[in-house]
């Protein structure tokens, strides 16, 4: 592995919150630094022209970092088993340089920590945690990340002994393998199964657990419904496409993709010719695509990669419509619960708790305005966040003070 220390990673002003976060977990720490670090998994040594390219391609932002001084150091890096978007694009971009000898680049940040007295274990965990998303990523406590490029072999596929064991047997697996079925939906694989006569694998469990996850629900969508002992004759899916079936007009493609189509006008639209590679203005037919995505649990758990990702599947399926479309602009909305903002709490703004895995208001308001953001500037496309309104006048203003809050973070 060969590690390639980067420029500064956050701002002075993140820097400046950062540590104030973090004295209000130990007041013995007197400052903080971060700077990137690349790591570059490689399948022979790299000659020196093409160690010079990945300079190159490596040489961004303020400049390379200034080593910090002594300190507790923490590295935060994508979490083993996973690659991080940044990696996807940055290891792109090395091999269509010519870098065919590396497979894979990864980045992640050195925090050091610098304190006025020695910092007891646990409270350098209590202070990783602030330094990290715990969902996306880890923490290692020296320099060196050495199962960041780990290769495991898959495993063999497991059966659930459902014909043996019966429901126990699911329950179990439905623990061990975290796929959160419902009761309803147990006794359904169990009784499906055993009319089967097998036992379900691994992954026929983990895919149905999947299909009804909130990023899907096709089973509910496309099931049957019986209200008052009446069956509907449609789906909820086609209840919903119904509207378009009543009133085609204008509409060029709708369910057929990931996207719709409506008419347009004719013309003249500048963009790159896909084979000259030029930009000129085109005399053509000039449709509107629209695409909706929801990121909503993802964004919840993780902000600003979750709203990033989000933006990037909406861009992915306008780009994979019909024959393709060039991205114009686009709008990113949140609606979250009190914002609690410190030092600016409203009476109102009672603490209803939420589950320990999911950010809270403030954070998601903070941060996926910016992943949001961050993705659609790199297609050079312009995005408006957009924030639900509230009809009671206290909480309008409350929403203002958010939007100047982000504004001035980012």
């Amino acid at each position: 592995m060969l590690i390639i220390p980067g420029p500064v990673a956050l701002s002075d002003f993140r820097i400046t919150k950062l540590l104030a976060d973090l004295k209000a977990v130990e007041t013995a720490i007197q400052a903080v630094s971060a700077r990137f670090v690349h790591f570059v998994d490689q399948q022979g040594d790299l000659g020196a022209s093409e160690y010079a390219i990945l300079q190159q391609l490596l040489d961004y932002g303020s400049g390379p970092a200034e080593a910090a001084g002594a300190g507790i150091r923490l590295l935060v890096v994508p979490r083993p088993g996973t690659i991080s978007p940044w990696s996807s694009k940055a290891t792109e971009i090395a091999q269509r340089c010519g870098l065919a000898v590396v497979n894979r680049i990864e980045r992640g940040i050195e925090y050091t920590l610098q304190a006025g007295a020695p910092l007891a274990e646990a409270t350098q965990r209590q202070l990783a945690a602030l330094l990290h998303d715990r969902m996306t990523q880890s923490v290692v406590f020296g320099d060196s990340a050495p199962d960041l490029f780990s290769q495991h072999a898959p495993q063999p596929l497991q059966r659930v002994a459902i014909i043996e064991q019966g429901k126990p047997a699911l329950l179990q697996a439905n623990q061990s393998l975290g796929l959160a079925l419902s009761d309803d939906e147990i006794d359904y694989l169990v009784s499906a199964f055993e009319g089967l006569g097998r036992n379900p694998t691994d992954v026929e469990l983990m895919m149905f657990a999947q299909a009804n996850s909130e990023h899907c629900r096709h089973k509910i969508f496309n099931a049957n419904w019986t209200i008052d002992g009446v069956q509907e004759g449609k789906t909820l899916f086609g209840m919903i496409r119904n509207t378009a079936q009543k009133n085609p007009d204008g509409i060029l493609s709708a369910y057929s993709d990931n996207a719709s189509v409506i008419e347009g006008f004719h013309n003249r639209v500048f963009r790159r010719d896909p084979v000259s590679g030029l930009y000129d203005y085109i005399e053509e037919d000039a449709h509107i695509l629209m695409k909706v995505e929801t990121h909503n649990h993802p964004t919840a758990i993780s902000p600003h990669p979750g709203a990033a990702t989000g933006s990037g599947g909406e861009i992915r399926d306008e780009g994979a419509t019909g024959r393709g479309s060039t991205p114009k602009a686009g709008l990113s909305g949140f609606s979250v619960s009190h914002l609690k903002i410190p030092g600016y709490q409203q009476p109102w703004e009672e603490d209803h708790g939420k589950p320990s895995r999911i950010a809270s208001a403030l954070d998601i308001m903070l941060e996926a305005p910016i992943g949001g953001a961050a993705f659609n500037n790199e297609f050079g496309r312009p995005i408006w966040p957009v924030i639900s309104a509230a009809t009671n006048k206290r909480r309008r203003a409350r929403i203002k003070t958010a939007i100047a809050a982000i504004t001035n973070r980012s």
